[in-house]
């Protein structure tokens, strides 16, 4: 019976292995795509950007006026990293750090849109611990080149 565990174990990682460069982009551009939207409305509608971070949001530690304009900037930045694989465990953790302060300080994300921001949480922590995987500037900017012979 252990035997067949072990078999199964091993069939299931040989058919996942190729496709975990997939989940790893998958969770990537998902999670990208998702903050740039963000911030690209926080950016288009800036009057009602400084209204809620005046008034709505309850950020620690920074001033209102500074967490408006820092938080609008790292959900224009720092998604482009992530989609492109750059940089993408640092920038990743810095992600999902900001996605932890984002539901620290505005409470009423706890009704409707916590379970969002758990699955983006999630998501990055899998880009955190498994980096970006083999579809990747990182990937790219990683390998060694292969020394060439002289003849």
């Amino acid at each position: 019976m252990l035997h067949f565990f072990k078999h199964l174990d091993a069939t299931a990682q040989r058919l996942t292995d190729p496709l975990t460069p997939l989940l790893l982009l998958f969770t990537r551009l998902w999670v990208a795509w998702v903050f740039f939207q963000s911030g690209m409305i926080k950016y288009s509608t800036w009057d009602s950007t400084l209204y809620l971070f005046e008034y709505e949001y309850q950020v620690p530690v920074l001033p209102w006026l500074w967490a408006a304009y820092l938080g609008t900037a790292a959900e224009l930045i720092l998604p482009v990293f992530l989609a492109l694989g750059l940089f993408t465990r640092p920038m990743a953790l810095v992600l999902f750090v900001f996605n932890i302060m984002a539901v620290v300080s505005y409470p009423l994300l706890w009704e409707k849109g916590f379970f969002d921001h758990q699955l983006w949480g999630m998501m990055l922590l899998v880009n955190v611990f498994w980096g970006a995987g083999a579809i990747s500037l990182d990937r790219l900017f990683s390998e060694q080149p292969k020394p060439q012979l002289i003849q």
